[in-house]
């Protein structure tokens, strides 16, 4: 529902505080951003910015900060060990949520565009965002760096892709792109040994190691691809460790490299005691790794974010040097405030004694998602209670598929529970805007018009959420733990209610709503939804008074 990117640029000031301040005070003025993390380098006179947010949000604040580093920043007086090429040396866009690389580096794209045409800056693409692979390589794209620069881009295969070809003595030139999200991620022995360490190291990272065969010296290749390692000894600790940057987590996920450890560190006889996550880590990656370690126990993956998170701790023994805080170390839950969530982080008697409030919200709308999600839950707790039942242990995979379904469509339920009650706020906020003149009241009118057709699109999402986690439902009823058909039951009838509330609240919302053909197309999807809801539970009525058999 939010595509989140992130944002890594490097400046080439790391000596500074106050130059580096300044470009990171232009990343925290546009909303939908939020800064993570700012790390000088005094010897590199470098400095890495980490932000995250929407993608519009992101390549607005990335430009704004490539903006000021060309003002503050001059290349002609630089010194550092780092290489580098500009004032803003590289600036990767990086998909972090609900949004591929293509679409990664098409705003990739978008930002040095922009940055060539307005700042008149040189600006390369690389990576993912470069169509050309010959110079899509950072390390090629960057050879010569500031001091070769001049002469290098009058060559014409070095031709920026935006802005001029001609040498910027202050500012330099940029390069920007789109990459996979790294993470740096470090694996604990029992051992105090760097040469054990690294032995494990070269059996596991891509480059692998050098061998002699027959004399002959070849290169033996790790067996994880997308992995770089290196083993050592880590005095606070006390352990040794292999320090490992997972380049790709879609080739290589964090569970399979430690797995992966675990064998190799085991035929050495050496135990692998736990693990350390060095900085963040997208949600996903933490609910991949709980799911893959219950598949391995054959235990059902259709369980709670917050289930699978504490799983994977567990599993990976991320706690072991110190407490693991996802709200500190899981990208998503960095950018959750308060606001996003108010309703459902209330307690049973918070959300219903600020139901019963005099309060108009949250209303239908919201307690419809709610009772949705509650239908929803009910099936997902038969389809567990399926997958951990005595003697259908060859049928735990086939339940925790409707489970993992069900927690899908809880989830959606659960965000629209606070989205409809935005949704009525954002109509009251439109409502409240000025006019005293023409123009005031056609932006009013147009603003409320946006809000109406957002409040009525809301409750039909739950609409359709309800409806379709009804097949979840049928199927416990169905075939899932005859000693729970009732809870499926009653999930029938939260699932149905959710549909026929949330659709009450379309049809009202849409008389405010001045595009017909829009209103009559979404009333008559939603008359065709809610009689499907009431067929569907009758049906599922019938089959649970069936095996009641009273």
């Amino acid at each position: 529902m939010h595509p989140l990117i992130e944002c890594v640029p490097n400046f080439s000031e790391g000596r500074d505080m106050n130059i580096i301040k300044q470009i990171t005070d232009e990343i925290e003025t546009v909303d939908g951003v939020r800064l993570l993390n700012v790390d000088p380098g005094k010897a590199t006179n470098r400095t890495v910015v980490t932000f995250v947010g929407h993608p519009q949000g992101v390549i607005e604040a990335a430009f704004r900060a490539i903006k000021k580093a060309g003002e503050l920043i001059d290349m002609s007086k630089h010194t550092g060990a780092h290489p580098r090429m500009g004032a803003t040396d590289v600036c990767p866009l990086i998909p972090v949520a609900d949004i591929s690389m293509e679409e990664t580096a098409k705003y990739a794209q978008q930002l040095a565009k922009r940055v060539g045409e307005e700042l008149k800056l040189p600006v390369y693409l690389y990576e993912a965002a470069q169509p050309d692979k010959s110079r899509s390589n950072l390390s090629v794209i960057r050879a010569g760096e500031y001091e070769g620069f001049a002469k290098k881009i009058k060559q014409p295969e070095w031709k920026p892709d935006f802005g001029p070809a001609a040498f910027d003595a202050k500012r330099g030139a940029t390069v920007i792109g789109a990459r996979d999200f790294l993470v740096a991620y470090n694996i604990n022995l029992n051992t105090t040994s760097t040469r054990r360490a690294n032995a494990i190291a070269f059996d596991v990272r891509e480059a692998g190691r050098t061998v002699e065969e027959n004399g002959v010296k070849v290169n033996k290749p790790g067996s994880l691809k997308s992995v770089k390692a290196i083993g050592w000894f880590i005095e606070e600790y006390g352990v040794a460790q292999i320090s490992i940057n997972l380049t790709n987590i879609n080739i290589t996920p964090v569970h399979i490299a430690f797995d992966e450890v675990c064998k190799k560190a085991d035929k050495r006889g050496i135990r692998v005691t736990g693990s350390e996550l060095v900085g963040l880590i997208p949600l996903k990656a933490m609910l991949d790794a709980g799911k893959y370690f219950l598949r391995k126990q054959q235990r059902s993956t259709g369980v709670s974010d917050k289930e699978l998170i504490r799983i994977a701790v567990k599993s990976l023994g991320l706690d072991e040097l110190g407490p693991f805080k996802p709200e500190e170390k899981i990208i998503e839950y960095m950018l959750k405030t308060n606001a996003e969530n108010r309703l459902v982080s209330l307690s049973l008697t918070g959300f219903a004694d600020e139901t019963a409030s005099e309060s108009v919200a949250p209303g239908g709308g919201s307690v419809s998602a709610y009772v949705g999600a509650l239908g929803v839950s009910l099936g997902c707790m038969v389809a567990n209670l399926s997958s951990h039942k005595k003697g259908w242990d060859d049928r735990w995979e086939e339940f925790s598929k409707w489970a993992e379904k069900g927690q899908q469509y809880k989830n959606e339920l659960l965000k629209l529970v606070d989205e409809d009650t935005k949704a009525f706020g954002h109509i009251m906020a439109a409502m409240g805007l000025p006019k005293s003149n023409d123009e005031e009241k056609a932006v009013r009118k147009e603003a409320i018009q946006a809000a109406t057709k957002y409040a009525i699109e809301i409750p039909f999402k739950v609409m359709e959420a309800s409806f379709a986690s009804m097949e979840v439902i049928k199927a416990m009823v169905e075939t899932g733990n005859p000693n729970s058909v009732t809870d499926a039951g009653v999930g029938a009838l939260c699932a149905r209610s959710a549909v026929m509330g949330a659709f009450m609240n379309v049809r009202v919302n849409a008389t405010g709503y001045d595009d017909k053909k829009f209103v009559d197309d979404i009333i008559n999807k939603g008359r065709a939804i809610e009689e499907k809801a009431i067929a569907m539970e009758k049906e599922i009525i019938e089959i649970v008074n069936t095996k009641i058999g009273l």
